[in-house]
């Protein structure tokens, strides 16, 4: 038995594609189940229609409105001998659920996933797709990128889970509105688990297409980092320090510029910068054939994904300041009785 787990809100333009990529899985009983955060969009009609069709899908209440507590309260009810958590602006390959269980059955992690593959819609998206491909933009983040053999990886995207994980680890954080999954995952490697990236496993993914969303989201990412760095004691990938240190650096030396109109500092940061953003961008525009508009604005999309990044990991810093002694998972809407039950009547 397979659950599917959808946390979603306001996905009327995907969710009937990321439904149908599920129903093309074979070989295995399995559930669906999505925890809506009060969509006002219709999408809740669109899923309701699929319910009619079908009746292994159920739709739940979420109306703390957060990731977290969606995939809480749906792992509560969840069947499944596998957990896999899927976005509703998300598809994945009709192989997805095999490859998957082939894996951890080859692998015993306690965690696999596979490589996605971002697909970008309009220019400002197609630019964000690039960027969030590119070591420049975010790092050497494994399931963004082409893989050509397994691996052991921190993090993944959309990964399937053994349910015994949950019944050690509990459910997600739910003080974090962003980065509940990486946190997660970083539980999961100390408590000695193992996540594994198979590059047979395929999904695709369509992230943000204008510039304001991709703020918005960067700059949580930064934010909430610095809460998964307190609760872990510690951070899982050097990259994640990258944006909060070159933030911090440009400040400080635009201070000195206009304080002590030292522009020393300043040159020191930007030159090599702005050098770096070109030469990826050029890069970019011949390896992956990049439209020309697209290419044009993207070393100003790589500056909104390390700027938005770094300033939220600042400013986090900040807010959080008294709470590096604070580690305590907050779970609540993680029943853990119901989900117990449930282990035993399968």
């Amino acid at each position: 038995m397979i659950s599917f787990i959808l946390p979603i809100r306001n996905e009327k333009q995907f969710i009937a594609e990321t439904l149908d990529s599920i129903f093309t899985q074979s070989g295995n009983e399995y559930e669906i189940i999505v925890s809506d955060g009060m969509s006002t969009d219709g999408t809740r009609e669109i899923i309701k229609s699929f319910q009619e069709k079908n009746d292994n899908i159920q739709l739940i209440d979420n109306h703390e409105q957060i990731v977290s507590t969606g995939f809480n309260r749906a792992l509560s009810v969840a069947n499944g001998d596998v957990i896999i958590r899927v976005d509703g602006h998300s598809e994945i390959d009709p192989s997805f659920l095999q490859k998957c269980l082939l894996s951890l059955k080859e692998t015993g992690a306690d965690c696999v996933g596979g490589p996605t593959t971002h697909i970008a819609k309009g220019i400002i998206g197609k630019s964000i797709v690039v960027a969030q491909s590119s070591i420049f933009g975010v790092g050497d983040v494994s399931f963004r990128k082409k893989v050509d053999s397994g691996q052991s990886v921190d993090t993944l995207a959309f990964g399937a889970y053994k349910r015994e994980v949950f019944e050690k680890l509990g459910g997600y954080d739910e003080e974090l509105v962003r980065n509940q999954d990486d946190e997660f995952n970083f539980r999961l490697i100390q408590s000695g688990g193992k996540i594994w990236l198979d590059p047979s496993i395929k999904s695709s993914y369509t992230p943000r297409s204008s510039f304001i969303g991709l703020i918005k989201q960067y700059f949580q990412y930064g934010f909430y980092k610095i809460r998964v760095m307190q609760k872990r004691r510690g951070f899982a990938s050097w990259r994640h320090l990258v944006p909060g240190l070159f933030v911090s650096s440009l400040l400080l030396s635009f201070f000195f510029y206009f304080q002590y109109e030292n522009s020393i500092s300043l040159k020191l940061i930007l030159i090599p910068y702005i050098g770096f953003s070109l030469g990826f961008t050029l890069s970019s525009f011949f390896n992956s054939f990049t439209d020309i508009a697209s290419t044009l604005i993207l070393p100003i999309t790589y500056f909104i994904l390390h700027f938005s990044y770094g300033l939220g990991f600042i400013l986090g810093f900040l807010y959080f300041w008294n709470k590096w002694n604070d580690r305590e998972v907050i779970d609540t809407h993680f029943d853990r009785e119901t989900f117990k039950k449930n282990t035993e009547n399968f």
